[in-house]
């Protein structure tokens, strides 16, 4: 039985650590009963101390009563899962959510969020040849053209193209109002049989007013640059070959009206007409520079000493430009009527006669010819603007010169698709080509 003499021996209250006297039996501060005050700790026990090394109840190790922590009975926690649809939210104030929360909501067409990959999972690598999303960078793109994962709509690939040669280069554009770009280019390089070289510049503008325009321009271009490089190693002069290189276009034109297979687009009961488009296209060999078209594409030539006069060496297939050559308007006048651009020329199985034109020149000085589709002429229709337009340094960086005038048509408004290819001129050996 503990003696009450014991409590005499502490220094202060074990309750509220007031200092005690010698022969209290309470605490003056609390009351503490100190007979019921627990024993100093012997060498053999065992305290519970605190994560920050002080004791559980404020005091030093030494002072801490011995014995199990005695912790509070747990509630009962659900091991059952639950998907988070099934769960009912709260607001900041725990009540309950007043509307519906739902968790398998999906994004409509125009909701689509860029979905960065989880870093924490390592996609497999695709197949070779995979396409992947531009968006999220995991999921593969189906045949429609949107992303099997996040659902994202893919560039098309003819939004923007651009190709550069070590002498021609040429980018073209969808523009800002275009939901396709009907446009097509093609650039190339060949030899003539003396072993100089010969650049050859194409580029078609679908009719937008004609079914599938995009595959006349692209199926144009393509067979005018195939039949230039057949015929200019040949021996064929660059205007004979310029003129049998757009006869060649206008065939492959045709024989889109003519494929049976092809499905009908978009409906099959809307009205029908022939793919097609204007084509306009340029070749530099032997000192010459060959320029030949259909429709109201142009070529423009930028001397490279500014001191020089620019000029436009196509005239257009088009309702303004006859009117200018009839007399009957001033080119202000003409190219002011909204029916300027109507085109009484092209390519294709509905055209009224096919009238190749061809011109060929040969030019005293150095410059870069501009070969463009009205997307491009539109925002700079004269030879002085467009040669404002076009960098000094034209000649050494033809690429940076397309992407330079493509970017002043997008700034200027970008109505229509955007197309230009840029063939530095340099002077010819003399002697070298003919007239």
């Amino acid at each position: 039985m503990r003696q009450l003499t014991e409590g005499a021996e502490m220094s202060s209250c074990p309750s509220c650590e007031e200092p005690l006297e010698t022969g209290d039996l309470y605490c003056g501060a609390c009351g503490f009963d100190l007979s019921a005050a627990p024993e100093p700790a012997t060498a053999g026990d065992h305290p519970t101390i605190a994560i920050n090394g002080a004791s559980a109840h404020g005091g030093s190790p030494a002072e801490e009563p011995a014995g199990p922590v005695e912790w509070p009975e747990a509630p009962d926690v659900s091991t059952d899962t639950s998907h988070p649809g099934e769960l009912r939210g709260t607001d900041s104030s725990g009540g309950d959510l007043t509307g519906e929360v739902r968790f398998d909501h999906r994004p409509g067409q125009d909701e689509y969020a860029l979905q960065a990959p989880d870093p924490r999972t390592v996609a497999p690598t695709p197949p070779a040849g995979t396409k992947l999303c531009v968006a999220c960078r995991t999921g593969t793109v189906d045949q429609d053209g949107y992303c099997e994962h996040c659902g994202h709509a893919q560039p098309r690939e003819r939004d923007h193209m651009e190709r550069e040669l070590d002498a021609v280069a040429a980018v073209s554009d969808r523009g800002l109002r275009h939901h396709r770009n009907e446009d097509a280019f093609a650039v190339s390089a060949t030899a003539l049989p003396d072993g100089s070289p010969a650049v050859v510049a194409i580029v078609c503008d679908g009719v937008s007013s004609a079914t599938r325009p995009d595959e006349a321009s692209a199926a144009a271009s393509q067979a005018a640059n195939e039949s230039l490089l057949a015929s200019l190693p040949r021996g064929t002069h660059p205007q004979q070959a310029m003129h049998d290189a757009i006869i060649a276009a206008y065939d492959a034109v045709n024989s889109l009206a003519q494929d049976p297979t092809h499905a009908r687009e978009h409906d099959p009961h809307r009205h029908q007409n022939a793919p097609a488009c204007t084509i306009v296209g340029s070749v530099i060999a032997g000192g010459l520079l060959v320029v030949g078209w259909v429709g109201d594409s142009r070529v423009y030539w930028v001397p490279e000493d500014r001191t020089s006069p620019a000029a436009r060496l196509t005239e257009d297939d088009s309702w303004a430009a006859q009117m200018v050559a009839a007399g009957l308007m001033n080119e202000a006048e003409a190219y002011a009527d909204e029916r300027a651009h109507a085109i009484t020329g092209w390519l294709g199985a509905d055209a009224y006669e096919l009238e190749p034109h061809t011109a060929s020149f040969k030019p005293d000085r150095a410059g870069v010819v501009v070969v463009c589709t009205d997307g491009l002429w539109n925002y700079a229709e004269g030879a002085a603007e467009m040669a404002a337009v076009v960098p000094a340094d034209a000649a050494e960086r033809p690429l940076h010169c397309a992407q330079v005038l493509v970017g002043h048509a997008l700034d200027g408004g970008g109505h229509d698709n955007v197309t230009v290819a840029v063939l530095p001129f340099s002077l010819a050996p003399q002697g070298a080509g003919s007239a």
